[in-house]
């Protein structure tokens, strides 16, 4: 599955620049539903589509690996 660290990528964000980012604040930036930001966030292993990773990635200025990452899920 596919985990989304937008949590940890706004707190990283937050620290760097000293000041509080909210989720409204990267929707209004990044022209993302905040409900999509939220549903990334809390929903395991939701999809989304690649334009949105883009928009987050420039965003934080990071690569696809800092945003995101894989998580094996035990079939059991």
């Amino acid at each position: 599955m596919i985990r989304f660290r937008l949590n940890e990528m706004i707190s990283e964000k937050s620290f760097q620049e000293g000041r509080r980012i909210t989720i409204g604040e990267v929707a209004k930036e990044t022209g993302i539903n905040r409900m999509t930001l939220s549903k990334m966030i809390n929903h395991k292993g939701y999809s989304t589509v690649t334009d949105n990773l883009d928009k987050l990635c420039a965003y934080f200025q990071c690569g696809l690996d800092e945003l995101a990452e894989y998580v094996h899920e035990d079939e059991g």
